[in-house]
């Protein structure tokens, strides 16, 4: 063969980081071996792959063709390579998760799946919508776990398990004691909301299109726990995923407010690129974050951490 899986994995580094430099760093290797053996791959084949712009490199319509398939090369190898070894664990998985999957949900998920397969390695990226999309369908992520909307013509997406969206404020406020109130009532509020970018925010503004006028932003955040802490203080009042509220519920020191007559909930999704080779890691987790929520009707019931 005129190929190696060395070319290969720089190949697919280079492209991910845009850069030689970068990509050397990542693998441990010096800019000069990772840049020979780029440049022997295009020479073998009198082509290239890559256009350079400055010292930043970008694949070019070629190079877009071949990342998928170098993706699921590597991929493959590394399953041989851990079958050949005796099958304990499997190797390293890169999961992408929004904020309030990673911060409530993801982070318990990966230590049992952890606790349960000591010989594997994950890196979990916690990060809004936007992100998660370009990092999957980059081949940066092997799998994604979203609350938001993904029409990426590149990725594959699975519904996991139903989420709601809670309008909430803190005990004092005068909507606290109303009961049930009409989306007109909230014309006049201040509100404290996720960033632009994150599945949360784009479920509220969808929800919130008939609101008369317009939304009254105080504060955009991309924490929910910094959004808590603000509607706590007064500032305003919020819309977060009720699984992220249950504990506030619990203690009182956050109130819901029913809002009639507005459709809050979504679904939490699992998302990869749809040319990705799904490795027996990918099913194993996959596998694991259905069996948690089997049975369950929305998120907030989810009881972690999960022992069979």
């Amino acid at each position: 063969m005129k190929i190696s899986l060395r070319q290969m994995e720089v190949f697919l580094e280079v492209a991910r980081q845009g850069s030689v430099s970068q990509a050397a760093q990542v693998l441990a290797m010096s800019q000069s071996a990772a840049s020979s053996a780029v440049g022997e791959l295009e020479r073998q084949f009198d082509l290239r792959l890559f256009d350079r712009v400055g010292r930043s490199v970008r694949l070019n319509a070629l190079g877009e063709q071949l990342l998928p398939m170098a993706a699921e090369l590597l991929d493959r190898a590394r399953a041989m390579e851990s079958f050949l070894a005796g099958g304990h664990g499997f190797g390293h998985l890169r999961i992408g998760a929004t904020l309030t999957i990673g911060n409530y949900l993801a982070t318990l998920i990966v230590a049992e799946f952890l606790q349960r397969h000591a010989h594997s390695q994950i890196d979990l990226h916690v990060h809004n919508t936007v992100d998660i999309v370009a990092r999957l369908a980059a081949f940066e992520l092997d799998l994604g776990l979203i609350e938001g909307v993904c029409d990426h013509p590149d990725l594959e997406v699975e519904p996991w398990i139903a989420d709601e969206l809670v309008v909430f404020c803190a005990p004092g406020h005068r909507l606290a004691q109303c009961g049930p109130v009409a989306l007109d009532a909230l014309a006049d509020e201040a509100w404290i909301l996720r960033e632009r970018g994150s599945g949360t925010r784009a479920s509220f503004d969808q929800a919130m299109r008939k609101l008369p006028g317009r939304v009254k932003v105080r504060l955009e955040l991309e924490h929910t726990e910094a959004i808590k802490r603000a509607v706590e203080f007064g500032l305003g009042i919020g819309c977060i995923s009720r699984l992220a509220l249950r504990d506030a519920f619990r203690r009182g020191s956050l109130v819901p407010v029913e809002v009639v007559g507005v459709d809050l909930s979504r679904h939490f999704q699992f998302v990869w690129h749809r040319q990705k080779f799904k490795t027996p890691g990918m099913s194993a987790f996959l596998d694991m974050c259905r069996t948690i929520t089997e049975g369950l009707s929305r998120s907030d019931e989810i009881v972690l951490p999960f022992v069979p």
